[in-house]
């Protein structure tokens, strides 16, 4: 028989349900999957849970959440947000009217409830990058900034237990007046069991897909195209432009991300005449397929909360380069630290570690081996189940307070 015990609170669970907020839970996105796999893991364990998101996988449904599903008009992402965190009220409030000890989880600045916010970047650490960007692109994104930054605060400092993603967002988080340190914990990203080191098959057929020759490298960006600059490919075409005027520079460049200013790329790759050595991908939403042909991921981000790009193509077992302030950089083993980018804004230092990188890649595709062992170890599930461990740690010394009070 199955037990519906809720891990939290010690109590049934029917009596004491889950309320999770976030803009998605479903496979196809790096966030969206971890907030998926957490709503799976309750389920799992018998408890009810209310979903409050712009979309759901169907799988959630099937399993007995009850989802509450908020529009975008216009595809307005602050209208998006506006709405989400209206309706995420609402829905708290409801449950726990009915059931005092009810917990909810929300995400960052989407919705400002006393209880667990689960933080996948912070905003006041994010400065903007949009030098080159049209007039009223930097007065849009300032002022979405401004309000996301704004939400933020007001989420956190009401917050009972912060779940950050790595100790980089922690020391983020910590610079934040009102945070007390004894309230955050750092749970990192798990695994998906689907991203794993493919079979040589495997690999020929993208590759093939891809139309990539059999004897050139193919080295891969991961990363939304748009006005602002953050996710650091502006340096990389640099330093891409540099290294194809090398007769002996025999790799090419894949990259997966659609945005606004994805168009404005392509004619910029034209007119450098490079369209035969960078190819636009657009949006990608098997990131595993095209990592299955690379023989390496750049992420030079000039601010990364974790870096979910890095950790799937590790797990995929592809070397990284990723600057050196990412959260998932602070996980990377003593013998890899020569793939981080220590300033990336430094396109002559990224040529370098290139070519660096070239004259040694099948030593680098081994020396990775251990470290994509080690993070495959860690799922998705058991990320939940430390999620869910966190608050019950956590609920228990609030209790143990409560009463000594």
């Amino acid at each position: 028989m199955t037990s519906r015990t809720d891990p939290a609170r010690g109590g049934d669970a029917a009596e004491n349900p889950w309320v999770l907020v976030a803009g998605g839970f479903h496979r196809d996105g790096g966030m969206d999957r971890l907030n998926h796999a957490l709503a799976r893991q309750l389920l799992r364990s018998g408890c009810r849970v209310h979903l409050v998101c712009h979309r759901a996988h169907a799988d959630l449904y099937h399993g007995g959440a009850s989802v509450h599903i908020v529009p975008t008009p216009a595809n307005s992402f602050l209208l998006g947000e506006f709405l989400l965190a209206r309706r995420a009220r609402q829905v708290a409030r409801s449950v726990v009217a009915r059931f005092p000890l009810a917990r909810v989880i929300v995400n960052g600045g989407n919705c400002p409830w006393p209880d667990i916010n689960w933080v996948h970047c912070v905003h006041r650490a994010w400065r903007c990058c949009d030098e080159g960007a049209p007039g009223w692109f930097k007065l849009k994104n300032r002022a979405s900034r401004w309000l996301a930054r704004r939400d933020e605060l007001c989420a956190l400092r009401r917050a009972k237990i912060v779940i950050a993603n790595s100790k980089r967002t922690r020391r983020d988080l910590l610079e934040i007046p009102g945070i007390r340190p004894d309230s955050v914990h750092v749970v990192y990203p798990g695994a998906d069991p689907g991203h794993c080191p493919p079979n040589p098959d495997r690999r020929a057929a993208v590759r093939a897909r891809l139309s990539q020759g059999e004897n050139r490298l193919l080295v891969l960006f991961v990363g939304a195209l748009g006005q602002d600059f953050n996710k650091g490919f502006d340096v990389l075409f640099s330093a891409w432009q540099r290294l194809c005027a090398r007769p002996q520079w025999d790799a090419d460049l894949a990259v997966a991300g659609g945005g606004r200013a994805l168009e404005l790329w392509r004619g910029r790759v034209v007119q450098s005449r490079l369209d035969h050595r960078i190819r636009l991908l657009g949006f990608v939403d098997r990131i595993p397929e095209v990592l299955a042909a690379a023989d390496l991921l750049v992420s030079p981000v000039r601010y990364e909360a974790y870096g979910l790009n890095v950790h799937e193509a590790i797990c995929c077992g592809v070397p990284a380069m990723v600057t050196r302030t990412a959260g998932v950089a602070e996980r990377y083993p003593a013998e890899l630290q020569p793939l981080l980018i220590e300033d990336p804004e430094d396109v002559d230092a990224l040529v370098a570690k290139l070519l660096r990188w070239r004259m040694a890649r099948d030593y680098w595709r081994e020396k990775i081996v251990p470290f994509s062992e080690q993070l495959r170890s860690y799922t998705l599930d058991d990320m939940a189940k430390r999620m869910v461990e966190v608050c019950t740690e956590e609920s228990r010394v609030d209790s143990a307070a409560a009463q000594r009070r």
